[in-house]
């Protein structure tokens, strides 16, 4: 399995609580966090909710 490095690039301030959760799920929560993390069906759900807030790449 890839590892994929997710960095956080638009803050969570006026976003949904379930936005909000799933940063904090991700292991974000401030604007420039960086976490890697192995790929998987889950993972890939919880970037397609949060897409427009993260920058993702591989690792």
């Amino acid at each position: 399995m890839a590892q994929l490095k997710i960095t956080q690039t638009r803050s969570q301030i006026g976003q949904s609580e379930r936005h909000r959760g799933t940063l904090r799920a991700l292991g974000l929560g401030k604007i420039g966090r960086s976490v890697e993390k192995p790929e998987s069906p889950q993972l890939a759900g919880m970037l397609r909710k949060v897409r427009h807030l993260v920058k993702v790449e591989e690792a």
